[in-house]
């Protein structure tokens, strides 16, 4: 009955790469053995032939000029005075003839580059390689059943020794190592239930496809080894003679004169070839020299600017602190003068809230946020052009640039849109809603909150809801006033420096402006030009106002022009 261990546990269509865990390799022959001829067993191997042939009859012919000494046979005597160094260079000899450095290689059928490269076992017969897991290859290699072995051996470089392609479904079940005969270069396959075999010397290579030919007789054979002994003779004799020719050849004086011709030749080509580098290299020289120099004037001058730009440098920086002084006073004036201008506007114009939450007046004129249904046209359209115009002036006192311009015309004022895609006839908008269309009313207003708006954003202020008109504009004019320093006093001219009055009414006028000394101008001037206006441009005394005393000049507002005051509207400047 078997054991467990003399048979295998897979069967032979279950075996896989993945079961292989190792692999042998015994008995290593480099030579392999030679298979008999086609003639061998036809010869005649009675007694009487072979007693035949061990009698001395045949003699092999030699030469004349046979110049070889006779072939001793081998014998294992030969060694017996031999010197132990000898017999162990002897020995050393046999073994390196029969061992040598080996590794093997998988690779699977299809694919050029091995799954698996072993290590390499160094002088070794009967190699016996380190275990192997094929397991992180994949399934596309460990569930193949077929893998092409390499084995490689070392003489001077390494060589493939055997490739076999090998089938595991055909191995050949062991079980061990133990009391088995190999045949030589036998490859045995470690699997997970045993050791397997193939023998590979075993198999007889196959047969070239060529007709069988008839082999020679013993006498063919003789004249045939006479043949070669004749050969060897003759390579002899021919060695000899032509080391005697070399002798001869030695003695004789040779005629060294062409080749010194040759050299002659090559040291004047040489020679010729190094002038022209010599040309080369001094025309370089010149040309790197003038370089140089043209780089020394450069440096020189480069070293003059920039002793001059230090110098500017040194000079400048005794002006910097002056400079920056100056900046800074004139940043705070300029601070200080919008904080004036701002104040000012406030007065001018006064925004004042009312009952209601969020609804302002400015000039006394109630103004709502973006909701006009419930007011009087008129009104509505006399505060947006007080907006308009406070709007207008802020975009000069603070430098922003208005992104929608407005032309303030009163309680006509208008506002324009270079923005949006419009037609060009279409980008004037109304702010006032008398003889409009109401979308164009309302988009006017949206444009005059988007000013504000961008106004108040270059103040750092954030507008919550846009649609608050008077209360975004008086934030913005309360924040842009505010500050705890005393406000500057007004610059000289004014009122006085642009309108042409007669000096009297600056001796009768009373200055009411805090910090000014020239604003008082703007007290009387005001008064008398707000009497003209409501009595046509006659004075009250019934007379034109006079620009002086000589009467050459107009009045303020001389011509044909009659200039009235409309308590809602602010028109101006009507044609009679």
């Amino acid at each position: 009955m078997a054991t467990e261990a003399s048979r295998p546990l897979l069967l032979p269509q279950n075996r896989k790469l993945r079961h292989l865990q190792g692999i042998y390799f015994r008995n290593l022959t480099l030579t392999r053995p030679r298979g008999q001829t086609i003639d061998d067993a036809a010869l005649n191997k009675s007694p009487q032939k072979l007693e035949a042939l061990r009698e001395p009859q045949l003699h092999h012919a030699q030469s004349s000029g046979d110049l070889r000494p006779p072939k001793l046979r081998r014998r294992s005597s030969n060694w017996a005075g031999t010197s132990p160094g000898f017999r162990q260079k002897k020995l050393e000899d046999v073994i390196d003839s029969r061992t040598a450095d080996t590794f093997f290689t998988l690779r699977c059928v299809g694919q050029d580059e091995p799954a698996y490269i072993s290590e390499v076992v160094d002088k070794a017969m009967n190699p016996t390689f380190r275990f192997f897991d094929l397991s992180g290859l994949g399934p596309a290699i460990t569930r193949l059943d077929t893998v092409i072995v390499t084995i490689w051996v070392k003489r001077e470089e390494f060589t493939p020794l055997i490739e076999e392609e090998v089938n595991l479904q055909t191995l050949q079940f062991i079980g061990s190592l133990e009391s088995h005969p190999f045949p030589p270069n036998c490859i045995l396959f470690h699997l997970i239930d045993g050791i397997y075999t193939i023998d590979l010397a075993s198999k007889p290579p196959k047969p070239k496809p060529a007709p069988s030919l008839p082999t020679s007789s013993y006498s063919a054979l003789m004249r045939l080894s006479n043949l070669d002994e004749s050969i060897q003779d003759a390579l002899a004799t021919r060695e000899e003679l032509a080391s005697q020719i070399n002798a001869i050849l030695k003695d004789t004086p040779v005629d060294e004169s062409p080749q010194a011709r040759e050299e002659a030749a090559l040291a004047s080509k040489y020679l010729n070839s190094e002038r022209k580098l010599l040309k080369q290299s001094i025309r370089r020289r010149s040309e790197l020299q003038a370089s140089i120099s043209a780089r020394k004037k450069a440096i020189e001058s480069g070293k003059d600017i920039q002793t001059h730009a230090l110098e500017d440098i040194n000079h400048a920086q005794d002006k910097l602190h002056n400079c920056r002084t100056l900046v800074a006073k004139t940043t705070t004036d300029l601070h200080q003068q919008r904080r004036r201008i701002c104040e000012e506007l406030l007065t001018i114009f006064p925004i004042e809230p009312t009952a209601s939450p969020l609804l302002f007046t400015i000039c006394n004129l109630p103004l709502p946020n973006s909701h006009f249904d419930d007011g009087d046209e008129d009104t509505i359209s006399a505060a947006l052009g007080y907006v308009a115009r406070v709007v207008d002036m802020l975009q000069y006192y603070l430098s922003v640039p208005l992104p929608y311009p407005i032309t303030a015309y009163g309680s006509r004022s208008i506002i324009n849109d270079f923005i949006s895609k419009l037609q060009d006839n279409q980008r004037t908008f109304p702010l006032y809603n008398k003889g409009t269309l109401r979308f164009r009313f309302e988009y006017g207003v949206f444009l005059l909150n988007k000013d504000i708006e961008s106004l108040a954003e270059s103040q750092g202020l954030k507008v919550l809801d846009i649609r608050q008109t008077l209360p975004n504009l008086k934030y913005l004019l309360y924040v842009c006033s505010a500050g705890t320093s005393e406000l500057p006093a007004r610059k000289a001219g004014g009122v006085k420096g642009l309108l042409p009055v007669a000096k009297s009414w600056d001796a009768g006028s009373v200055s009411s402006r805090r910090g000014s000394a020239d604003s008082g101008v703007a007290s009387g001037v005001g008064d008398q030009i707000r009497r003209a206006l409501e009595n046509g441009g006659v004075d009250g005394k019934g007379g034109l106002m006079k620009t002086s005393n000589n009467g050459n000049g107009l009045g303020v507002f001389g011509g044909n022009h009659v200039h009235s005051l409309r308590t809602s509207g602010l028109r101006e400047n009507v044609i009679k």
